[in-house]
């Protein structure tokens, strides 16, 4: 029997529309279109307390959780209750972008296909001045999560000596992020400059176990604490958001003392929202707590620049990596790449067997309006005479054909 076209929500005051509301998105747990919407606005304190009064990316799945998500910056028409504010990008471009105020703005987003909120680390009221540190802490093929919690732990000790509170939350994947409210007082520049020295004072700290490494090949099994989230034109999925696997994760705002008992697959769309239901939001207190950057920028001036990669002498300026990097393959999806990567293997078993985890590189890269994939192998751990010489890539996707360029 078909689904129903259409339902309508009266969320405080307000009649907005779900279509399809009994498709299933999350099929393996069947969480269908009006669970996401109902669980929004169940959560909507908290999921506001992370995106509301900011602008955001929406990033819609409108095929589904299987199929590439594409990315939306200007917002579509809206009803009088979706704000927008118009954000300038260093690349010259501009984008008005939607601005959720209230729980019917929350149901609105997700009606549009969008799982997880992306929201920009500044208020629709002051674009150029940040209110938000974010510390994203990526773990690299084979790091345990106990790898990720030790890390979060030496990241809150360094803010406490910065006079800084962290406020914990799972990625909703595989890491975690730690935010941290700012006074609205500097630029893009400064916070991303005091980011990234936050976490290389982290990784001189616990060497090993973390690192601030930029150059993915180059961190080993470590933790990459990711201080160019903080750069004007990234977002990252806030509090509450639902990310795209299969068992309908969330993203979890922990108090510390659960960071080290909780695990990430604890939280999805039902057990989060009996979590609000009977705990409320961790959060609750994250708006009281805004500090000064001036510790971690004096820390900025006491370790001093970070070191630069060497570039080649070609004269196209492009960065020359220290480690032996081949190309496997450019494509459009992650399956796609997987597959290559098992094709690359097959035919060079013996160098595959020799790989660590942190060896393949499967990098996520952003394209005009969606994500594509390349792989590569760092063959550090291969002995030089038996590396494999760079090849043809294996699948060659361009994310650009097709695109035309305003000068």
């Amino acid at each position: 029997m078909a689904g129903r076209a259409e339902t309508f929500l009266e969320i405080e005051g307000r009649e907005v529309r779900v279509s399809h509301p009994d498709k299933v998105v999350f099929p393996h747990v069947g969480v269908t279109k009006l669970d996401i919407v109902e669980y929004y606005v169940a959560v909507a304190d908290g999921a506001l307390r992370g995106a509301g009064g900011r602008p955001m990316v929406l990033k819609r799945f409108v095929k589904g959780i299987d199929a590439e998500p594409f990315f939306q910056k200007r917002v579509p028409a809206h009803p009088d209750y979706i704000g927008s504010a118009v954000l300038r990008y260093a690349s010259g471009s501009s984008a008005e972008e939607a601005v959720v105020t209230d729980a019917a703005g929350l149901a609105w987003i997700a009606n549009l296909g969008c799982l997880d909120l992306n929201p920009h680390a500044v208020r629709a009221d002051d674009l150029e001045h940040p209110d938000e540190l974010r510390v994203d802490l990526d773990p690299m093929p084979g790091v345990e999560w106990s790898q990720i919690v030790d890390t979060a732990f030496v990241v809150r000790e360094v803010l406490d000596d910065c006079g800084l509170v962290g406020w914990p939350k799972t990625s909703g994947s595989r890491g975690m992020h730690i935010l941290v409210r700012i006074r609205a007082e500097g630029d893009f520049t400064a916070v991303r400059l005091a980011a990234e020295a936050l976490a290389r004072e982290v990784e001189n700290r616990a060497p090993g176990l973390a690192t601030a490494r930029w150059w993915k090949e180059e961190r080993g099994e470590s933790v990459f604490v990711d201080f160019n989230q903080n750069a004007k034109d990234r977002t990252v999925a806030s509090a509450y958001s639902i990310r795209p696997l299969p068992d309908a994760r969330v993203s979890t705002p922990l108090a510390w003392d659960e960071v080290r008992m909780r695990r990430p697959e604890e939280f999805t769309v039902p057990t989060v929202r009996a979590r609000f239901a009977e705990i409320g939001d961790p959060h609750q207190g994250v708006d009281r707590e805004a500090g000064s950057l001036s510790a971690l920028l004096a820390l900025a001036d006491e370790l001093g620049p970070a070191e630069k990669p060497p570039h080649g002498v070609d004269g196209s300026g492009r960065r020359v990596s220290t480690m032996p990097l081949i190309e496997i393959a450019r494509t459009k999806t992650k399956p796609e790449a997987l597959a290559a990567l098992d094709r690359w293997r097959s035919t060079h078993a013996p160098v595959a067997a020799l790989l660590q985890p942190a060896d393949v590189l499967i990098d996520g890269m952003r394209g005009s309006s969606s994500l594509w994939y390349r792989v590569r192998i760092n063959l550090q751990h291969v002995p030089e005479e038996s590396r494999p010489e760079q090849e043809p890539l294996l699948a060659d996707y361009d994310p650009w054909a097709g695109k035309s360029w305003q000068g």
